[in-house]
């Protein structure tokens, strides 16, 4: 005790110091932390640099064709920008083609779906993450199986039910076929299971249905997820090909990829107006998905899914 006295009383300088020196270093994070923090830092930079060079550059040289007069593109060198822009690609296309109209089409067509293939995932979605059902998880497992099915193993089968509906040869056979996807089903429940199972319970202690509660208390705090179908959706119709090439038999109600068909000569091909062509079918969906990106990075967050 009087040892310990004694120390504090002849050298309460050296006390404090110390004191101050051990919080310094405590407080002042370790040079070789700080220096692993920033080439982290660094690296994850570049390599997000790189990826959205890989995915700008086919973007780019698509516009690069697309404005390059027709001598150029058969000329041997090769420009990262061409000597003079024109527009005579675009405007052939437009003249030689219907492509307002197959746009409309392709708009129509990718709406429909992406809003009833957004309704029914969700509807489904509540139904597996907050309902209790024999069977449901049998059942849950058995949508997710049909991922590994191709597309074209249920084509004919597909074909003879809608020649059998008589909806061959209309917008209705390339819309009721996409109205659920099991992707869209799995992220729809994965994303639910977030929602707390005490407001379903109190909602429906209330006196809600199911209905009024999914309206009411589930899709107002699903709002990302929503996006993340609709646009999935959208997507995937706007770029489908194969499908809407057998259901669809008149010229006038063709899409824009189908569209493409009409530019691919047998002997020889049309570059420049082949990637205005392509512009013109890519810019609608790279717009809609600058608008609404926030909403799709926020759905896949909330889903789980990385």
């Amino acid at each position: 005790m009087s040892t310990a006295a004694r120390t504090t009383t002849t050298a309460p300088g050296d006390a404090v110091v110390t004191d101050h020196s051990r919080q310094d270093r405590v407080s002042r994070p370790a040079p070789s932390r700080s220096r692993r923090r920033r080439a982290g830092t660094a690296a994850r930079t570049v390599a997000a640099v790189v990826v959205s060079l890989l995915v700008i550059a086919p973007l780019y040289w698509m516009l690069v064709v697309a404005l390059s007069p027709r001598s150029e593109l058969l000329g041997s060198e090769l420009r990262l920008w061409p000597r003079a822009l024109t527009w005579d690609n675009v405007e052939r296309v437009f003249s030689s083609f219907p492509v307002i109209e197959w746009l409309g089409n392709s708009a129509a067509i990718s709406l429909s779906v992406a809003i009833l293939t957004t309704a029914v995932n969700l509807l489904a979605g509540y139904a597996f993450a907050h309902l209790r059902f024999r069977g449901s998880t049998v059942l849950f497992f058995v949508a997710l199986a049909t991922l590994t099915i191709p597309v074209q193993v249920i084509m004919v089968s597909l074909f003879r039910i809608v020649t059998g509906l008589h909806l061959y040869g209309t917008y209705w056979a390339v819309i009721l076929p996409s109205a659920a996807s099991a992707f869209g089903l799995f992220l729809a429940r994965q994303s639910l299971l977030g929602v707390p199972r005490e407001l379903v319970e109190a909602a429906r202690l209330d006196g809600a249905t199911h209905l009024q509660v999914f309206t009411r208390v589930v899709l107002p705090m699903s709002r990302p997820l929503v996006a993340v179908l609709f646009f999935m959706s959208l997507l995937q119709s706007w770029n489908e090909f194969a499908w809407p090439l057998i259901a669809l038999r008149e010229n006038r109600l063709f899409t824009l990829p189908i569209g493409l068909l009409y530019l691919q000569g047998q002997f020889n091909a049309d570059y420049g107006a082949t990637m205005a062509f392509a512009l013109i079918d890519v810019v609608p969906i790279v717009v809609v998905f600058l608008l609404f990106q926030r909403f799709f990075v926020q759905g896949f967050a909330r889903s789980g899914i990385r």
